[in-house]
Parts: C-alpha cells; sequence; structure tokens
C-alpha cells in the first residue's frame, strides 16, 4: 500500500494528529511537564477529504475542511487508525472533528474582504 493515495469517502476525513510541544508555565513560573497535560485536545493537519455528503434530493452538502487546515480533534474514542507505510493516519467522520484553527492574518483578511 506504499504506492497508493487514499480518498476518503463520504464525509471522511483523513488526519496525521501531532503534539504541540510548548513548555507550559504557570503565572508564578512553575514548569508543568507534558505528562500532566496529556489529557488536552489532541491537534492534526488534514492530508486528505472526502467529497461530503448529499441531503436526500441530491444536493450536495460541502465539507467545512479543506487539505492542510489544522484541525482540534477529540482526545478520546473516536476516529480509525490507518497505517501507510510507516505512516500513521486518523480517518474521522467531519462531525467528530471538534474546531478547525486558522491563523488571525486569515481571519483579518477574510473579515476586511466582507
Amino acid at each position: 500500500m506504499e504506492n497508493k493515495t487514499i480518498k476518503p469517502l463520504g464525509d471522511r476525513v483523513l488526519v496525521q494528529e501531532y503534539k504541540k510541544k510548548e513548555d507550559r508555565k504557570t503565572a508564578t513560573g512553575i514548569i508543568i511537564p507534558e505528562t500532566v497535560t496529556a489529557d488536552d485536545v489532541k491537534l492534526g493537519k488534514v492530508i486528505a477529504i472526502g467529497d461530503g455528503l448529499y441531503t436526500q434530493n441530491g444536493v450536495s452538502i460541502p465539507m467545512s475542511v479543506s487539505v492542510g487546515d489544522e484541525v482540534m480533534l477529540p482526545a478520546y474514542g473516536q476516529g480509525q487508525e490507518i497505517k501507510v507505510g510507516k505512516e500513521k493516519y486518523m480517518l474521522y467522520r467531519e462531525s467528530e472533528l471538534l474546531a478547525v484553527l486558522r491563523d488571525e492574518t486569515e481571519t483579518q483578511l477574510t473579515m476586511e474582504l466582507d
């Protein structure tokens, strides 16, 4: 399966998870180790998306995420693990994703164009 690409079906989203490694400090300067914050929300990058869903009348409902988006993922129990070669990915339904993270500059640019 190393030379094949994956195209999710329907409203599914292929995500490569990662952890943001940043030191967390309290107001008094105490460093909180990563193991204490392990239950925080996970993050990932959208690698591929499906075509979206269709209504009973055949009207397409487009996906609200795009390839390359950074997304917040549920901490436990959702998604299907997929391995391609040595890489590990997770397959989620779009409704299982918690949020899309955008840079402030993108948001400001969008607001200015409206």
